[in-house]
């Protein structure tokens, strides 16, 4: 009986060990405390993001964000949400293969594309298309009204914390292999304010750079309404019937 004890006790250790080894090093499953007083009730992790993406649709601020992706240089994206709840996000090499800087504004009850600087903006009927859109204003925009609803299939874990990031971080995945989630699957990162501090994301991290300012009480665009089409993000095609480069 004492023999098998034993070895039941070691086999207890041994999975032990293998569990810490094939353990995702990112996410874990650590409840989080709601933001007040210490005796604040304890949240699960969806519910203490669902509480943070809340807080984050109230914000009014100024903010800059190091965008970092892939096989680019690294970026200042800005954020200004005003007053009135108008928001405006800079996005800098966003279209046209990285050659052009938009804005996307949201003033009026509309949505505009603006090309930076003062190019013009278009007002965009409905969304974006797929193929013009950067996807890195709708971090700060409609993105946070999926994560603070309950009923989308979303699955959520605190994670680590990316490099940088303040506050707490939560992985967020499809709770359904077979279902497309409306955000970016990824890791956000908040503080309990709802600032955003860090989101590693399908196009690239952003990192909080420095304190947030105070808000503007509007925002107004920053050129002219003009007809046109979103910008797409892909460079266009060089033109048909041009020159092949000579080979040296």
């Amino acid at each position: 009986m004492k023999r098998a004890t034993i070895v039941f006790a070691a086999l207890l250790a041994l999975s032990a060990a293998l569990a810490g080894c094939d353990a995702d090093p990112v996410v874990t499953a650590s409840p989080t405390k709601a933001a007040g007083s210490p005796g604040a009730p304890v949240l699960g992790p969806r519910d203490a993001l669902a509480a943070r993406a809340a807080a984050a649709k109230d914000l009014r601020q100024v903010a800059f964000y190091v965008w970092k992706s892939s096989g680019r240089p690294d970026r200042t994206v800005a954020v200004i949400r005003a007053d009135d709840g108008s928001w405006r996000v800079d996005i800098p090499s966003a279209v046209l293969g990285g050659a052009v800087d938009v804005t996307i504004v949201y003033a009026g009850k509309a949505l505009y594309e603006c090309v930076l600087p003062s190019g013009g903006c278009l007002r965009v009927s409905g969304a974006l298309p797929k193929t013009a859109d950067p996807l890195v204003q709708h971090v700060f925009s409609d993105w946070l009204g999926i994560l603070t609803d309950r009923q989308q299939p979303l699955a959520v874990s605190v994670a680590q914390p990316l490099p940088g990031a303040a506050g707490e971080c939560f992985a967020v995945e499809s709770s359904a292999t077979s279902l497309k989630l409306p955000v970016d699957p990824g890791i956000y990162c908040y503080e309990s304010d709802g600032t955003l501090t860090a989101a590693r994301l399908s196009f690239g991290t952003l990192v909080l750079a420095g304190r947030p300012g105070s808000a503007p009480p509007t925002l107004i665009l920053p050129g002219a309404i003009m007809p046109g089409q979103p910008l797409p993000l892909a460079a266009p095609p060089p033109p048909s019937g041009s020159a092949s480069p000579v080979p040296h």
